[in-house]
């Protein structure tokens, strides 16, 4: 049952079709933990359910905003030679999508086949600027900076023996909610750089690690220099329970066991970088966790008996969530501490042990979700992302399968990324006769000079690129861009600063 109901729509041969998706109904493979996470209607002792409530009705509201744009632009392409159609147009999207189409495209209609193809790019570009707008405005997650979420997590972090936390997911739009879903982290007490993969550029990381210690020595932020903590690393690699051969890491061919070893390989090379750059004990700590995207469950990989990680050795929350569905609280959280460490209470754990605790009660929170909400695994098991991101911010975006990511600071050096995203929404949209929305963005910080005027050039020297890179794509309609830029010195939405679908300029002659 495609969840945007419109396969099966009749009659609207003048509008787009939906994007193709992966239902789980098509497949036959499940595994006995996804069957006895189905087969249950308890909900785990541990589960935060009013906190779930809260995800559920912010991911609804959101994606509805979006799945609402084809059913809309439908309508809008049956009225397209009535009498009073940019009015009817308006009121239409007004009232479906919230939104003004721009009235360059819709005055066309009356000489032309109205251009369908950028109307829906439009109105991608504008409910991901409404999305922008609600998450800086309202804080819907509660989790920016300041909250008192935030800051307890960060009093946590730092009890834990970690002073700044780096998470590097695939770009894979099933773990865009990674963090604030997932692991239940407030976004603001983290670091989130996306890549195909979750193949992260090391020299970046270790800049990002200097940087951090540099703070430290100079303003005790978050903590002074001296104090026993660490910079933790983690890689987050992803596989699927479901259709496991198809619907893995398509940067790794679906291929789990490559996924982890390319992931633990990374954050070796970061740790050998740091140690070999820096004397005086200089190190970090690292951690590889794997995340199936049909459950939202996660696998920890333990460390191996010579410090390193373990790629055989892991963790299952889904295992101990099945296993201490029937337990008291006192009761799983004892249980979830004996496989941890041993120990008998979680007072008595130290250092990552206690990390990982927070982890595992936190994603029970997400596992329950997704039986709630989405009937223990993703009907999407597949991409359905609405768009591409490519550059460098989108804190705003924390939602399953609404963005791929690829974050790059020219296309040059993300193009691996860039084009995997591509392949993606070639199956999605174009091969739907649906354009692929790109979403670019580069965040300044407003304190130094010219940042703002830079992170503009930046926007238009990668718009000038993808538009070189996919010129076949660009001139058939198929690929729309929209330029933004974001202080992230202050809490403002994005601002768009330039279109593809802009009305061009008529020369002066």
């Amino acid at each position: 049952m495609p969840l945007r109901g419109l396969a099966k729509a009749k009659n609207f041969t003048l509008g787009p079709t939906a994007p193709m998706k992966t239902f789980t109904e098509n497949i036959h493979s499940q595994n006995n933990a996804v069957d006895n996470l189905r087969n249950t209607a308890k909900t785990h002792k541990l589960t935060n359910n009013s906190q779930n409530e809260k995800l559920y009705e912010y991911e609804s509201q959101i994606k509805s905003s979006f799945d609402k744009i084809v059913p809309t632009l439908k309508e809008i392409a049956r009225i397209q030679h009535h009498e009073d159609f940019i009015n009817r147009s308006q009121s239409i999207s007004k009232q479906n999508l919230g939104i003004d189409l721009p009235i360059h495209i819709l005055d066309k209609s009356w000489v032309k086949p109205l251009d369908m193809r950028a109307l829906y790019a439009w109105c991608a570009f504008k409910q991901h600027e409404k999305l922008s707008d609600n998450f800086f405005e309202n804080d819907p997650l509660e989790g920016s900076s300041g909250s008192s979420n935030a800051n307890d997590f960060e009093t946590t972090l730092l009890d834990c023996g970690i002073h700044l936390l780096d998470i590097t997911p695939c770009s894979d739009g099933r773990l865009a909610h990674s963090v604030a879903y997932v692991m239940r982290i407030p976004f603001s007490a983290v670091r989130r750089r996306s890549h195909a993969g979750a193949l992260f550029d090391i020299e970046n990381t270790v800049n990002r690690w200097v940087k951090t210690e540099h703070k430290r020595y100079r303003e005790n932020k978050p903590n002074e220099a001296h104090k026993d903590t660490r910079y933790l690393k983690i890689v987050t690699y992803h596989f699927s329970s479901v259709d496991p051969l198809h619907q893995g890491c398509a940067a790794h061919g679906s291929d789990d066991k490559l996924a982890a070893k390319e992931g633990r390989e990374k954050l070796l090379a970061f740790k050998e970088a740091v140690e070999n750059s820096f004397c005086c004990g200089a190190s970090v700590d690292l951690m590889l966790i794997g995340l199936d995207t049909d459950t939202d469950s996660l696998k920890i990989h333990l460390s191996s008996s010579d410090g390193k990680i373990d790629l055989e050795n892991t963790i299952s929350s889904l295992e101990i969530y099945n296993s201490t569905i029937n337990f008291s609280k006192d009761e799983a959280e004892k249980e979830i501490c004996q496989i941890i460490s041993g120990s008998i209470s979680k007072d008595q754990l130290k250092g990552l042990d206690k990390f990982v605790f927070k982890l595992i009660v936190n994603n029970i929170s997400q596992i329950d979700y997704v039986k709630k909400f989405h009937k223990g695994s993703y009907e999407d098991i597949g991409h359905a992302e609405r768009f591409i991101g490519v550059g460098i911010g989108f804190k705003e975006v924390h939602l399953r399968n609404l963005t791929y990511f690829a974050h790059l600071d020219t296309v040059e050096e993300g193009a691996p990324d860039l084009d995997v995203g591509v392949k993606i929404f070639t199956g999605l949209n174009v091969s739907q006769d649906l354009p692929i929305p790109v979403v670019i963005r580069f965040d300044y910080s407003g304190k130094v000079p010219g940042a703002k005027e830079r992170a503009a050039k930046d926007c238009n020297r990668v718009n000038n690129a993808i538009s070189i890179r996919y010129k076949s794509l660009v001139d058939k309609g198929l690929l729309h861009t929209c330029l933004t830029i974001r202080d992230r010195d202050n809490i403002h939405s994005a601002q768009i600063i330039g279109m593809s679908l802009d009305q061009k300029t008529k020369e002066a002659h």
